[in-house]
């Protein structure tokens, strides 16, 4: 009798310590990696601050030259190319409309470690500055518009057939790893493109494109 009492007080005990296991381990929530939130939220905030600051600056651009002064695009190449750096900005209220990925330019490598920008015509890179988006039309990815360099470091663009297009290699959404690299072109993904199209055919002006390096 005594040996029953005695084995049934240690599956008791076994019971309660698997319990507490299961509480404590198996169901208390997933431990909080600070730094890596703590970088996040100052990535985010250094973007933020960029994209006012390059906000300000097209807001007198596009009133001077009789561009569109409610939208244009904003891309940033700091941020990584898995990540969302291609920004639909309102510039009246001063607010991101909405946000794609968007690749860089390889130049000529096979695999482009980190960013390197060109002008030049085969350089394959991509190039830095404000944009005027032109005419669109069909061709090798399908529905493309034309771009035109405004400034000296990417007024070739033309030249170097360097044009906003869709692929099917770039992401509908952010992805962790590093997206497929063009040949200078800024190309997104092909649902994203759908929406910048919408855009830029209702707009009775030219819309800008800049892209910079925060």
């Amino acid at each position: 009798m005594k040996r029953i009492i005695v084995l049934l007080l240690f599956v008791l005990m076994l019971a309660s310590i698997t319990y507490y296991l299961y509480i404590t381990v198996y169901t208390s929530p997933a431990p909080v990696n600070i730094n890596r939130a703590l970088k996040k939220e100052e990535t985010e905030n250094v973007t933020a601050k960029a994209l006012l600051n390059k906000a300000t600056t097209a807001k007198q651009f596009v009133k001077k030259n009789k561009y569109n002064e409610q939208v244009c695009f904003l891309i940033d190449m700091k941020i990584r190319s898995g990540a969302e750096r291609f920004f639909v900005y309102d510039l009246k209220a001063d607010s991101v409309i909405t946000s794609g990925v968007v690749t860089h330019g390889r130049c000529n490598e096979r695999w482009l470690v980190g960013r390197k920008y060109g002008n030049e015509p085969g350089c394959g890179c991509t190039s830095l500055g404000k944009y005027k988006i032109g005419n669109a039309y069909n061709g090798r990815f399908g529905l493309a518009y034309k771009l035109h360099g405004l400034e000296s470091s990417n007024n070739k663009a033309f030249e170097r057939f360097v044009v906003l297009h869709a692929h099917e290699c770039v992401p509908e959404e952010e992805v962790w790893a590093e997206i497929c690299q063009s040949d200078g072109c800024p190309t997104v993904s092909p649902g994203f493109l759908q929406q910048l199209k919408t855009i830029i055919n209702a707009s009775r002006q030219p819309v800008l494109l800049w892209i910079y390096e925060s």
